[in-house]
C-alpha cells in the first residue's frame, strides 16, 4: 500500500503542477498576447528603421562617390595644366641657356649649364614647395633669378659691362649656394 500511496501522490503532485501552469497560462493569456504582438511591432519598427538607414546610407555613398569623381577630375586636369606649365618654364629655361650662350659668346660652356642648372633648380624648388609661403618665396627668387640673366645679357650686348662673364648672375648664384649650406 504504501508504493500505492506514493504513486498516487506522485500523480497528485504532478496534476497540481499542471494545473497550477495551465492556469497561469490562462491568467496571463493576454499578457502573453500583448508581448508577443509588441514584440512583432517592435521588429517591424526595427526593420523600417533599418531599410530607411539603408536607404540614406546608400544615398550618402552616392553623393560621396560623386564628390570623389568631381574631386579626381578637377585634381587630373590641374596636374596636366601644372605638367604643362612645368614644360613650358623648361622650355623658358632652354631659351635662357641659348640666349646666355649667344650674349657671352666667350662664356665657357661649363658655365652657361651651371647658369641653367641653377634655374632649374629653383624651378624645382618652387614646383616642390609644400606651402603658399615658400611657392611664393621660390618664386620670387626665380623671379630675381630670370631677370638679372635678362638684365646682364642686355647690358653685354649694348656694351654696358666691362667684364667678360655675367658677373651679377655668377654672384646671385654664389649668393644663393651659401644660403642653402649655411
Amino acid at each position: 500500500m504504501t508504493i500505492k500511496h506514493w504513486v498516487l501522490k506522485a500523480v497528485n503532485l504532478l496534476h497540481t503542477i499542471k494545473d497550477e501552469k495551465l492556469h497561469w497560462q490562462t491568467n496571463n493569456q493576454a499578457r502573453q498576447l500583448q508581448l508577443k504582438h509588441a514584440r512583432i511591432l517592435a521588429e517591424n519598427q526595427l526593420a523600417d528603421e533599418l531599410k530607411k538607414k539603408s536607404v540614406q546610407l546608400e544615398h550618402d555613398i552616392s553623393l560621396l562617390q560623386t564628390q570623389q569623381t568631381t574631386e579626381l577630375a578637377l585634381l587630373k586636369i590641374k596636374c596636366k595644366q601644372d605638367i604643362k606649365d612645368y614644360q613650358q618654364y623648361l622650355v623658358a629655361l632652354d631659351k635662357l641657356k641659348d640666349s646666355i650662350k649667344n650674349s657671352y659668346p666667350q662664356l665657357p660652356e661649363a658655365v652657361a649649364f651651371t647658369i641653367h642648372h641653377h634655374a632649374k633648380q629653383l624651378l624645382n624648388r618652387l614646383w616642390e614647395a609644400d606651402s603658399f609661403e615658400n611657392k611664393m618665396r621660390h618664386e620670387m627668387q626665380l623671379i630675381q633669378f630670370m631677370t638679372t640673366v635678362h638684365e646682364d645679357a642686355s647690358a653685354y650686348l649694348q656694351g654696358k659691362t666691362q667684364g667678360e662673364l655675367p658677373e651679377r648672375i655668377l654672384s646671385l648664384i654664389q649668393s644663393s649656394s651659401q644660403s642653402i649650406l649655411f
